[in-house]
């Protein structure tokens, strides 16, 4: 038998699985994009028809109802067709007979969406920014203790937890802030109740995992020669992981901090249990505040169409900014990835 005989039906065999295994691969990827492309795709047709200047700079506006000219007939067995409507159409406050004149004979409209989210942009950037800032020095001091020190039962037990709490349910976390936050007790025998730095909390949570993790795992890709080198020059362990360590791993640890800040700003099953929300513009911490996910959860089953168009609105500028976000964590990534 030559030796193309025997090699040409394994060659064929393996040329067919190869085939076959590449076209599974491509039909799993596009299974897996359309969804994300359609979700994209009909959030921005149907979002980004609402945005504009007032929508970025305005706040929430109730909405408004006028009236439409309606020739039909006036049912005389209707108790409510000669129904004196004042100031809600028409006519001047407190009159209420100009608003009359114009109600008979008409019907009840909303007009077109009025107001905005700004309110809701500010809670965000709030609430996040805030959290962020509890999270990022526990998660970073947390991923460095898991790095130096791999081989303990403290850091088994650190890096067990975190991978629970990383997939835990939001709610999970709202209902335990709630519980301890919102409903505890101050001094003087009342809960705290509703306030934003309640968000920032549960939300800081929620984060805490990301970053432990991804610092973990940047710090480990150092190279051990780094560390010898710094201990050689007479360095201390914790002077050479603050200054030089830490310092080769920053853009991975900024990397972490991103997408932490991308998962916090999405949630929004915390800020219901402990922010409650606001259709005002707040700025204190300390008070019932607006954030856009709220905004986009709380205004999709409004029977009014302009708080329809408020949600869709606020969850495309949502999504722009989770989006964003992670852009530039690839952008970021791949620059680390070129050096190297």
């Amino acid at each position: 038998m030559s030796l193309k005989s025997s090699v040409s039906p394994n060659h064929s065999r393996r040329k067919a699985i190869d085939v076959i295994m590449r076209g599974l691969v491509f039909v799993a990827t596009g299974l897996a994009i359309v969804p994300l492309v359609l979700i994209i795709g009909y959030v921005i047709v149907i979002g980004g028809g609402a945005l504009s200047w007032e929508f970025f700079t305005d706040i929430y506006q109730p909405p408004m109802q006028v009236s439409m000219p309606n020739p039909g007939p006036v049912d005389p067995n209707d108790p409510f067709a000669n129904l004196d409507l004042g100031s809600l159409v028409g006519g001047e406050p407190g009159t209420g007979q100009e608003g009359a004149d114009d109600a008979k004979g008409s019907d009840i409209l909303e007009a077109p969406a009025r107001g905005g989210v700004f309110h809701g942009i500010v809670g965000t950037l709030l609430i996040t920014t805030v959290a962020l800032v509890i999270a990022t020095p526990i998660g970073v001091m947390a991923g460095i203790f898991l790095s130096e020190f791999p081989d303990n039962l403290v850091a088994t037990t650190v890096r067990f937890a975190s991978d629970v709490l990383s997939g835990a349910p939001s709610i999970i976390v709202g209902v335990t802030a709630y519980i301890l936050i919102v409903n505890a007790r101050g001094a003087d025998g009342q809960p705290l109740g509703f306030a934003g730095i309640a968000g920032s909390i549960a939300l800081a949570f929620l984060m805490v995992p990301t970053i432990t993790r991804t610092t973990e795992e940047v710090l480990k890709l150092v190279p051990e020669t780094t560390r010898e080198a710094a201990l050689a020059m007479g360095a201390t362990t914790w002077y050479a992981t603050f200054t030089v360590v830490i310092p080769t791993a920053l853009s991975g640890i900024v990397t972490g901090v991103m997408l932490a800040f991308a998962r916090g700003a999405g949630e929004t099953a915390p800020l219901i249990m402990t922010v409650l929300g606001s259709n005002v513009l707040m700025t204190s911490l300390f008070e019932p505040m607006a954030a856009l996910p709220l905004i986009t959860y709380r205004y999709t089953e409004s029977p009014f169409p302009s708080e329809n168009t408020l949600a869709w609105g606020s969850a495309f500028v949502l999504m722009m900014l989770v989006l964003l976000v992670n852009i530039l964590v690839r952008i970021a990534t791949r620059n680390r990835l070129r050096m190297r």
